[in-house]
């Protein structure tokens, strides 16, 4: 899937679109590549000299990527989206910079009514760099709400 394919499944644009490409999805896994580029804005000043991506992006990653797994989900669900509703055992492993390309992994583990409880992993040359658990309930979008 491409950046296209993305942007036709979640809301998210240019600069907070943070996903390149899905590798791969199945019902409960999905797998995204993003490479960090010298110049996105959240580098700027994290840090002058040494920047690196800031955790709550490399966090955002994963919930981009649980997004798209969820649209699936909604296919019958117009004008709804996935939400972040909790972010739990946030674990930073290793330093991710500019110039790095990360493979994303998520997992859904439960659902129960409209909220979802999944597992993202950010992998950087194979190993580890972060992980957490978080949950997402599903919601009208402002503007299907006003209607």
């Amino acid at each position: 899937m491409n950046k296209q394919e993305i942007e036709a499944a979640i809301p998210h644009r240019e600069p907070m679109l943070l996903l390149d490409r899905i590798v791969s999805q199945d019902g409960d896994n999905i797998v995204c590549e993003k490479t960090f580029g010298d110049d996105e804005f959240f580098v700027q000043g994290h840090f002058p000299g040494d920047p690196i991506v800031p955790g709550v992006i490399q966090c955002e990653c994963c919930l981009q990527a649980g997004a798209v797994l969820l649209q699936k989900q909604l296919q019958d669900e117009q004008g709804s989206v996935p939400v972040a509703t909790r972010m739990d055992s946030v674990k930073f492993k290793r330093m991710v910079r500019p110039g790095d390309t990360v493979q994303i992994h998520v997992e859904l583990k439960e659902s129960v009514s409209n909220a979802y409880f999944l597992t993202g992993k950010m992998l950087l040359d194979g190993k580890p760099a972060m992980r957490l658990d978080f949950a997402c309930s599903i919601t009208r979008t402002a503007k299907e709400a006003s209607v």
